[in-house]
C-alpha cells in the first residue's frame, strides 16, 4: 500500500485523497488523506482484503453504533476496492503517547484531569455493552482544534452481554491487547470483561505519570520465551503497589479493579471520586 501512494495518487469514494502513513491500527495502517470537494483533513485507515479478517468493516458497525457518544469520532465512509477495506474518520490531534514523548511525564494534577475523561469514556462504552480490549495512550487524540479527548481503534472491541447474558468466564489461549496495558486477568489467559479496561485505564495513568514501565523491556513477541517473559510482566505489574511514591488513589484503583468478580459492574464513581480527592 505504502509503495502504490508514493507512485501514484489514491483517491477513495471519489473524493478522499490518501496521503502520507501516521500510524498502525490493530490489523492496519492509518494515513492522513484529505476530502478534495471541502479540504477538510482526514485520518483513513486501510485493511488488505487479502487478510480476510474483516476487522475494519466490523469496527466501522462499532463506529455506527457509538456514532452518537461524545468522544468517539463518527465514521465519514466505508468501503473496499479489489485490494483493501477503508474507513474515513476526522483527523485527530496527538495522541497521550505522543504529547508524553513531547513533553516527558505528566503532572498529577494532568493525569488526574485526563483520567477523569478516560474514565467517562470507558464508562459510557461499557454502558453500551462494549468492552474496548485495548485500552492505551495511542488511542486516546485531542481533537486537533479542541481539548476534546477521544477513543479510537475499536479493532478488538467486543460485546461483553449475549443475548442480555454476561459472557462466560473461560480461558483464552493469546494475550488480546497491547502487553504493557493488559491487566493481571489477561496474562492469566481469562476472558477479558469490564474491569480489564479499568486495570489497564490504572496503567495509563501509571505511564503517564512515570514516564515509563519497568517492564517495558519485556517483549512477548518471541514464542520461545513467551511464557517466561508472561510470567515476568504479570509479577512486575503485580508489584508496583509496592512502590513508595505510587500516588495513594492510583494505588486503591489496582487494588479495587484487581479485586473485582469476572462479571461485576464496576463502581466509576468510587473510582471518579478516588481522583477528584486528589485535585
Amino acid at each position: 500500500m505504502e509503495s502504490m501512494i508514493k507512485k501514484q495518487k489514491i483517491i477513495i469514494a471519489n473524493k478522499y485523497e490518501i496521503h502520507e502513513k501516521i500510524g498502525n491500527g490493530s490489523f492496519g495502517s492509518i494515513y492522513q488523506g484529505i476530502n478534495q470537494r471541502t479540504y477538510e483533513k482526514v485520518a483513513i485507515k486501510v485493511e488488505p482484503v487479502e487478510y480476510n479478517l474483516k476487522l475494519l468493516k466490523n469496527e466501522s458497525i462499532l463506529y455506527q453504533y457509538l456514532k452518537d457518544v461524545k468522544g468517539i469520532p463518527n465514521v465519514k465512509w466505508f468501503g473496499k476496492d479489489q485490494i483493501n477495506y477503508y474507513m474515513v474518520i476526522p483527523l485527530l490531534g496527538d495522541s497521550l503517547n505522543i504529547l508524553k514523548k513531547k513533553f516527558g511525564a505528566f503532572s498529577l494534577h494532568s493525569i488526574i484531569q485526563i483520567g477523569l475523561n478516560i474514565l467517562q469514556l470507558i464508562e459510557t462504552i461499557h454502558e453500551k455493552g462494549l468492552i474496548h480490549r485495548d485500552i492505551k495512550p495511542d488511542n486516546f487524540l485531542f481533537g486537533i482544534d479542541s481539548n476534546q479527548l477521544y477513543l479510537i481503534d475499536f479493532g478488538f472491541c467486543k460485546s461483553y452481554f449475549v443475548e442480555k447474558e454476561h459472557i462466560p468466564f473461560k480461558n483464552i489461549h493469546k494475550i488480546i491487547g497491547s502487553p504493557n496495558f493488559v491487566s493481571i486477568h489477561t496474562h492469566d489467559h481469562i476472558t477479558q470483561s469490564r474491569r480489564d479496561d479499568l486495570e489497564s485505564f490504572g496503567y495509563i495513568l501509571y505511564y503517564l505519570y512515570y514516564g515509563d514501565f519497568e517492564w517495558s523491556n519485556v517483549s512477548l513477541t518471541n514464542d520461545l520465551f513467551y511464557e517466561k517473559n508472561n510470567k515476568e510482566m504479570k509479577k512486575m505489574k503485580m508489584m508496583i503497589n509496592e512502590k513508595n511514591d505510587l500516588p495513594d488513589f492510583l494505588k486503591k484503583i489496582f487494588i479495587y479493579v484487581r479485586q473485582m468478580y469476572f462479571e461485576e459492574k464496576p463502581d466509576y464513581l468510587f473510582i471518579r471520586n478516588l481522583m477528584v480527592e486528589n485535585l
